[in-house]
């Protein structure tokens, strides 16, 4: 078993399958093969929505808060991410219980549409009169909790895939999940040339700007997906040599499927991957989630610049992103995973400390009705963030800079575009590194056994 899993840690990631590959007299027809492998793209194309889900917004969430609900602090903003990963953490247990008994199809298109209904409310929070802010903790929550469907994803990629197919899906699946995680931004600058008036479906009472666009865009992409679901995804199930398995829309079992192999499982591995898993997704989050709040009190930007900028710095760690992918790829082959993973680990490591305020340079004080006095001192940064400014004046944005009631605005020192920079590219670096490892290895060591069953 030890010299199986050596072997199967040197397999390159996202290789190609082609029917008969695999060792052994193992014989898949094409119809089987091709239905296998399309089901498995469709839950590609799952993951990627369910990670675009929390992304799609997270620029925009602070500044729209400020917008419906002048009451709403940084501290409620906390809650309002949190609620995502909380409805998630919740969930994931039960959708993942639920596809262990009845066929996925089931938990998916449940979770799907409970992710479509969050988001058509999240478009709606401005209606109220009072109290927006809690029904926009309500609709992210909700939007986390039908994104619990991953659990049911990762277990039905692990349990349709061999050992040495495995490697490769669960690396594209952490991919999907991470591109979703880093492209979502992308929508939601695109979304920002609408501006914040936008315009008004005045029937259905429904705004159509800057921060209601991409949710509606989630959901019309949730919709296709659920189409799609129905559509292609069959149940399907192999052991680690490729071998067809009994699965839950079968009657009873051919003659060709056998048994789930059984086994002892390394707790300890699987707790261990589970934090480091943790540990990954919380650092992109954070960055991802102060980036919007960071540049508006550092860089005295207004709601739709920090939006569009935000979203423009994101959109470049898309693309590097996806080199670092292709790069993962060929060096797997030589150094094996947990050294990509260390290695990932130490570069995000750099990229935080990096990003510590030095110096003696502090932010703008927003003063809500008087003029900041402030000797002007011209850095390369301000220099950069004057390029970047917009030319039309905007009225409604209200007062820009560090709020005053925050203390730290006093004498935290100003984190210089350079240094941001640096940093979210050295991020950009490790996260995905570590994300597509941790998938990895965890796959591996439950194989393909029903995963939601070891959280």
């Amino acid at each position: 078993m030890a010299s199986l899993g050596i072997e199967a840690e040197q397999e390159p990631l996202l290789g190609d399958h082609t029917p008969g590959s695999r060792e052994g007299d193992i014989i898949e027809t094409e119809e089987h093969y091709k239905s296998r492998w399309r089901s498995i793209r469709i839950l590609y194309l799952t993951m990627f929505l369910s990670s675009v889900g929390f992304s799609i917004v997270i620029m925009s969430i602070w500044p729209y808060l400020q917008k419906i609900d002048e009451t709403a602090d940084a501290s409620f903003l906390g809650w309002v991410i949190a609620s995502f990963s909380l409805g998630q953490m919740v969930a994931s247990p039960i959708f993942g219980l639920w596809s262990n008994y009845r066929p996925r199809k089931e938990p998916l298109i449940v979770s799907i549409f409970i992710s479509v209904a969050a988001n058509c409310l999240y478009a709606y929070v401005h209606l109220p009169a009072s109290h927006n802010k809690y029904y926009m903790l309500v609709a992210r929550g909700l939007v986390g909790f039908g994104a619990g469907n991953v659990a049911v994803v990762r277990s039905y990629i692990a349990g349709a895939t061999s050992l040495q197919e495995r490697t490769g899906s669960m690396a594209n699946t952490s991919a999907c999940q991470a591109l979703g995680f880093i492209l979502g931004p992308v929508f939601q600058t695109c979304f920002a040339l609408i501006g914040e008036k936008g315009v008004t479906w005045d029937t259905i009472k429904l705004q159509i700007n800057m921060y209601t666009a991409p949710v509606l865009l989630g959901a019309f992409l949730g919709i296709l997906n659920i189409i799609l679901i129905l559509a292609i995804l069959r149940e399907h199930r192999v052991d680690d040599s490729g071998r067809q398995c009994k699965s839950i829309n079968f009657e009873e079992a051919s003659p060709d499927e056998v048994q789930d192999p059984q086994g002892n499982i390394d707790q300890v591995a699987v707790a261990s991957t589970n934090v480091l898993f943790f540990v990954v997704l919380f650092i992109f989050a954070l960055f991802e989630t102060i980036v919007t709040p960071l540049t508006m009190d550092m860089y005295a930007w207004t709601r739709e610049q920090a939006v569009l900028y935000g979203g423009i710095i994101l959109a470049a760690l898309g693309v590097e992103a996806v080199i670092i992918f292709m790069g993962i790829k060929l060096l797997s082959k030589k150094i094996g995973e947990r050294a990509i993973l260390l290695g990932g680990l130490i570069v995000v490591w750099v990229g935080f400390f990096i990003l510590l305020p030095w110096g003696n340079q502090f932010p703008k004080i927003q003063w809500q009705d008087l003029r900041n006095n402030s000797i002007p001192n011209t850095t390369f940064g301000e220099i950069i963030i004057t390029l970047w400014k917009s030319p039309r004046d905007d009225h409604n944005e209200g007062p820009t800079g560090c709020p005053i009631e925050q203390a730290w605005c006093l004498y935290t020192p100003m984190i210089h575009v350079a240094q941001f920079l640096t940093s979210a590219v050295l991020i950009g670096i490790g996260y995905p590194s570590c994300n597509v490892m941790s998938y990895t290895l965890y796959s591996k060591i439950l194989g393909p056994k029903p995963q939601v069953s070891h959280p």
